[in-house]
Order: C-alpha cells, then sequence, then structure tokens
C-alpha cells in the first residue's frame, strides 16, 4: 500500500530537494491499493477463513496508508523501514517488500496496478521475481477454488481474459474493480489506535536508480504578470495579453 501525493498548484520542495514540502501536499490512499483491499477482504470473507494483512514500505508517514487499510477492515498492518529516496528503486522496494512476504508466508499478494501520482507499475512483477511466484497484472475480479486463483482481466476495446493461477501468487488490482468499502467511525478508531510492528529489512541490494532532485514548472511553462493600473488601463492589458497568446 501507498499513499498517492496530490500537490497544490504552486508548491516548494524540502531543503535538500528529494521531497515535497508537507507544506504544499496533501495524501490519500493510492485508488488502486483501495481496489487491492477491498478485494483481498472479498476473498476472506468468500472464503470464511484467513485474514488480510497490509504492508507500506517507507518512513513513519507511510503508517497513514497502513491506518487506512485497518480502517477499511484489515485484519493487522506492517511498516517495511526504507528510506523514501530508496523507494524509487524497484528491485530495492520489491527486495524489502519480500523480506515482509518471508516473515508473514501469505497466501496471496495483491497490489494496486499502479500508483496514481507516478503512474507506476513495477512493483508487482518485481515483487513476484523476487518471491519466486507467478505474477497476473490487471485483475478485475478474482475467484479462489482451494489452491487456485482465477482472474479475469479486462483490456482496450473491450478484450477480456480469464487466466488460472496456482497459489502462492502476486496479483495487481485493476483501478474501479470494485467499490472499495470505508468502515465505520469505530474501525477508524480501532485502525487509529492499532499497534503497528515495523520490519527493518536487511542486507538490501545496492539501489541502481535514487531520488537525487525534484523541481516542478510553477506556472506550466508560462509567466505570471501582475497587472497595474487603474480600470481601463488593467482592461486593456488583459485584452492585449489575450491577443498575445491566442
Amino acid at each position: 500500500m501507498t499513499q498517492a501525493l496530490e500537490v497544490s498548484a504552486y508548491l516548494e520542495f524540502t531543503a535538500d530537494g528529494t521531497a515535497v514540502d508537507e507544506a504544499f501536499v496533501t495524501t490519500s490512499l493510492n485508488e488502486a491499493d483501495q481496489n487491492a483491499v477491498e478485494e483481498a477482504l472479498a476473498l476472506v470473507e468468500a472464503a470464511g477463513d484467513g485474514e488480510v494483512v497490509v504492508v507500506s514500505a517507507g518512513g513513519d508517514e507511510a503508517e497513514e496508508a497502513l491506518r487506512a487499510g485497518l480502517t477499511m477492515g484489515a485484519h493487522r498492518a506492517v511498516r517495511v523501514d526504507v528510506a523514501s529516496v530508496l523507494l524509487a528503486d524497484t528491485r530495492t522496494l520489491a527486495a524489502a517488500l519480500g523480506q515482509a512476504v518471508a516473515a508473514e508466508q501469505p497466501d496471496l499478494v495483491l497490489t494496486g496496478v499502479q500508483a496514481s501520482d507516478t503512474g507506476s507499475q513495477s512493483a508487482a512483477p518485481a515483487l513476484a521475481a523476487v518471491w519466486g511466484v507467478p505474477a497476473v497484472s490487471v485483475a478485475r475480479s478474482l475467484a479462489l477454488g482451494g489452491r487456485t486463483l482465477t482472474a479475469r482481466r479486462e483490456f482496450e476495446g473491450g478484450v477480456s481474459d480469464e487466466v488460472e493461477v496456482d497459489l502462492p501468487a502476486v496479483v495487481s488490482v485493476q483501478v474501479g474493480a470494485n467499490e472499495p468499502r470505508y468502515g465505520t467511525f469505530k474501525d477508524k478508531m480501532r485502525a487509529k489506535k492499532a499497534e503497528i510492528p515495523v520490519l527493518t529489512p536487511v542486507d538490501l541490494p545496492a539501489a541502481r536508480v535514487v531520488l537525487t532532485q525534484m523541481s516542478a514548472d510553477h506556472a506550466g511553462g508560462r509567466t505570471v504578470q501582475m497587472v497595474q493600473g487603474g480600470p481601463a488601463e488593467v482592461a486593456a492589458r488583459i485584452l492585449t495579453i489575450v491577443r498575445e497568446v491566442q
């Protein structure tokens, strides 16, 4: 699970330039991850047994996403402690998450199909490679029969298919695959009080992609002008500007 960033029209970065200043950003649970959690909860409910454990990699800020997952109904949460600048490297991220998978020994790992802020879709297949299990992408619905998972997928042009995979496996769930539940006030209070254990991964591979600098074109490549003067002067200047950009 991850928090997606929603930035304001104007923003500034931290002193080291590797993150957006918190004053200029809001976060929300990544949309596709909500669908993944909902799908996991539905599978457990249909089976009548099992538990849903939500996992997120990052610093303390990752706990916000985990508590959102607990509010939805997940039974437990685990945070994998990874420096945010290393999350840009899929191999490092997958190796860190792989250690959580090794500790939990799940039957199935579900992820969102992509991060809504960066568009990244590489975490699921990379984790499957580290774990040594099959990967299925862009699932719209899932059904479990014993140790076999059936996934229905939809593609461009109305094309769809159905695949079967033996467990354990990693599956990325498509945005809009279901209607995520939001939990009650009681669920939110339970999530707020929940203890979230932290797993510190060891012997991670050296990151081959490291976030070093962020920047933004605040005006989308355009300049901002302050127009001064009386009403007639301002109106005339605005008319001139409009004609220049047409």
